[in-house]
């Protein structure tokens, strides 16, 4: 059954303002004469006076925008005491900024509070430095400059998965290590370009036909994820349920899915 015009209508203004946001977080990024260091938050984890003035200047925005809506932010936090919120990582890849690595991404995320913790109905993704812009919104498909995009068919002997290690919570190692091992056996080869939110992205795009990580945040993986599903991905957290926003997450093209996550279980069991 087709859905009724009005919610249609809402997830596409909030996926047009969540591309304007967007946009304006990504200008400041690449107008911004890059600093020399930045602060280290923990370790391998930094923050910028360039994070801190995209941030506000997207949360302006949304204020005005969306004023019913609140905001998550990477940096300065906020609610999600709300139907729907915001979820905002106004520089990710801040370690690749400084570093001079042009993976750098800015991402903003509408979600939709569920008994599961959340679903995104609208989002974006943009990597100031490679001209590339992402959107998408519930049921109404996902673009890569105002291009349809859709997940890679490629078998899973031929997939080329994209990770990143957690860094924020070196416990983690041992499980991620144990199922990057397993990837690397069943899988093409893994990349590591250090933005999660371009990873997803391009996963969503098929460029990469896979992505898994542990530890990450609801502001690195929203928009992204709902890229993925909107381009006939899956997304799932490491038990193959709905918790992903809480960070660990597993996504992919619907056969690549399925061997992470019959890794994810594999290593659970010999963990």
């Amino acid at each position: 059954m087709p859905l009724p015009y009005p919610v249609v209508r809402e997830r596409r203004r909030l996926r047009d303002v969540a591309l304007d946001a967007t946009r304006i977080g990504a200008r400041l990024v690449a107008d911004a004469a890059r600093p020399a260091a930045g602060d280290e938050k923990a370790a391998g984890d930094y923050v910028t006076e360039v994070d801190r003035a995209s941030e506000a200047a997207i949360r302006r925005y949304l204020a005005e925008a969306t004023p019913d809506v609140p905001m998550l932010g990477e940096e300065a936090g906020g609610s999600t005491d709300a139907k729907i919120y915001w979820a905002v990582d106004p520089l990710d890849g801040t370690r690749n900024y400084l570093l001079g690595f042009p993976v750098v991404g800015v991402s903003v995320a509408a979600v939709r509070r569920t008994d599961s913790g959340g679903e995104p109905i609208a989002g974006a993704v943009i990597a100031p430095f490679l001209d590339l812009e992402f959107a998408a919104a519930l049921s109404e498909g996902a673009t890569c400059n105002d291009r349809r995009i859709q997940v890679s068919e490629r078998p899973v002997s031929q997939a080329i998965v994209s990770t990143g290690f957690p860094f924020r919570a070196k416990h983690l190692l041992p499980r991620h290590l144990g199922a990057l091992r397993r990837v690397l056996e069943e899988a093409e080869d893994v990349r590591r370009p250090g933005a999660a939110s371009l990873d997803l992205a391009w996963v969503a795009a098929g460029v990469f036909d896979g992505f898994f990580e542990l530890g990450l945040s609801v502001w690195d993986v929203a928009a992204g994820a709902l890229l993925i599903r909107e381009a006939g991905g899956i997304v799932t957290d490491w038990n193959g349920g709905d918790g992903y926003l809480a960070g660990d997450i597993l996504a992919g093209s619907p056969q690549t899915h399925e061997a992470l996550l019959w890794i994810a279980s594999t290593d659970s069991k010999d963990t």
